[in-house]
Order: C-alpha cells, then structure tokens, then sequence
C-alpha cells in the first residue's frame, strides 16, 4: 500500500513537472484522469468502431491531433537495437506486470518517431508528441483508444 502511494506521488510530482514545461512549449499535458474518465465498451463487430467512437467524451476527443505531453509507466512492445521503439504508456505500474487487466482507455500506444528510446521501466515518464485519439485496430482486435506518435522523452528536472 505504501510503494502504491509512492509510485502514485512519483507520477503526480512527473506530471506536475511535464506541465510546467508544457505551458512553455504549447504543449497540453493529457492525464489519465482525462484519457481514464470514462467508460468504454468496445463493439463485437470492428464494422461498428465509428459507433462506438461516440462514446468518447467531446473533452477527451478534443486532444486528436494535439501536442501532449502525457506521463505513465513504460511497458515495451516493439525493440530495434537495444531501443524501445513501440510502447504502451499505462496509467499504473500495477497494470503491467501483475496481472490486472487495464481498460482499453487506461494506456497509450506510443510509436517514437525516428529511433527509439532507452527501456526505463517501473518509473513515471513522461512522453511528448501528436495524440491520435479513436479506436485502434491491429489484425482486426482493438489495440487502443490512444496513439502517441512519440517525439521526446521529457526528461525530469528532479
């Protein structure tokens, strides 16, 4: 319980940090407080994704085709040479590795633009980029709600 309220605080203090060089940049700080704030039922039939599309909140779906930045828990999809080049920025560091299942709007699809970041797991990090907000599909199974396309780590001045 403790280590949860840690990590919790780690990830509000990031946040905090990710908005203030945001408001520098232009660059609005999307959380999973916003991205997380609702309840989504994907469709049995892909044919139905504009539907369901709907259930998106206009508030949410206001960040397509934004520069955000947004801070979770690195969970690594895709390496070329040593670097993380697709990865799942999730809500809660609980969600990836023991066995509690996330909501579909509780991550990111992060794909780094040009080459890839160094793997850095179990910490808060921050990711800047232009925000896709909509359904995902990859081989006919819904991946996501979110696609980042990732610019730049935002390193911490802490």
């Amino acid at each position: 319980m403790k280590a949860q309220r840690t990590l919790s605080l780690l990830l509000l203090v990031a946040g905090l940090a990710a908005a203030a060089r945001a408001a520098e940049a232009e660059v609005l700080v999307v959380g999973f407080d916003k991205l997380a704030s609702y309840e989504f039922a994907p469709p049995e039939d892909p044919a139905k994704a504009k539907e369901a599309d709907a259930q998106i909140p206009a508030k949410v779906r206001e960040f397509n085709d934004k520069k955000v930045a947004v801070t979770g828990f690195m969970l690594p999809v895709k390496m070329d040479g040593g670097l993380v080049t697709e990865f799942l920025l999730v809500k809660d560091p609980m969600m990836c590795c023991y066995g509690v299942m996330p909501k579909v709007n509780e991550w990111v699809v992060v794909k780094m633009v040009g080459k890839g970041v160094p793997p850095l797991m179990d910490v808060p990090i921050t990711f800047e980029g232009t925000l896709s907000v909509g359904q995902l599909y990859e081989g006919g199974y819904l991946t996501g709600l979110y696609l980042l396309k990732g610019e730049r780590r935002v390193e911490s001045k802490s």
